[in-house]
């Protein structure tokens, strides 16, 4: 092997390297979020008991009633953010979505997905994860948190699944050779370069557009 060969396959190595530690530290920071979701309803969950028996003791029931309506109510609140219809595509959306709402991102968010569909979810959630990830390290960069903003809005359009994501941006998007650019640079490229070859593979199609303080990244799938 060449002295240039072994020099560029290091080099690679260690950006794929740095890129799977990267997706990492995303896993683990959602995960760290769904489970701080969790303690909080235990919290609410034990006072919840509480009250109840406390009720019960005093011989309250028409009290107990009220109470469980209104946990009911609160209950249809406190649930995902988001079901499309596709297990898959609900766990990175509300895992993604539920992040960004933790760190003071306005969501909207609409999706309607087949539960069986003919492109790979482990691909769809790829482009899912990674557009999104964007669009939070883009809101992040904007220090005013009423001007953070992510709409997500999936849907079938005759045979293709449509994937629109917009998120108010802060600055002008670089770009390079017409292409634009990842705004941390390094590995995180690894990821525009993930989304548009798995766009390839399905013969679809992609658009992104900055415009008015905003970036969009359009996605059309055949089915």
């Amino acid at each position: 092997m060449k002295l240039w060969d072994y020099i560029f396959r290091g080099a690679i190595d260690r950006r794929i390297a740095a890129f799977q530690n990267d997706l990492m530290e995303k896993h683990v920071t959602e995960v760290e979020n769904i489970y701080k979701q969790f303690r909080g309803w235990r919290h609410d969950y034990h006072n919840h008991i509480q009250t109840m028996k406390a009720y019960r003791f005093l011989d309250e029931n028409d009290k107990i009633d009220t109470y469980l309506n209104l946990l009911e109510t609160d209950l249809s609140s406190v649930d995902t953010l988001i079901k499309s219809g596709n297990v898959m595509v609900d766990a990175i959306l509300n895992s993604k979505l539920s992040l960004a709402k933790n760190r003071k991102i306005s969501i909207n968010a609409k999706a309607v997905v087949p539960k069986n569909i003919t492109i790979s979810e482990i691909d769809l959630c790829i482009i899912i994860g990674n557009l999104l990830d964007n669009a939070i390290e883009a809101c992040l960069r904007i220090d005013d948190e009423a001007l953070r903003f992510i709409r997500v809005y999936m849907d079938l359009k005759r045979d293709n699944l449509y994937l629109s994501v917009t998120n108010t941006s802060g600055c002008k998007i670089q770009k390079q050779d017409g292409r634009y650019l990842s705004s941390k640079g390094g590995n995180h490229g690894f990821g525009l370069m993930r989304v548009d070859k798995i766009v390839n593979k399905y013969a679809g199609y992609i658009k992104r557009r900055d415009e008015d303080g905003a970036f969009t990244s359009e996605v059309m799938l055949p089915l």
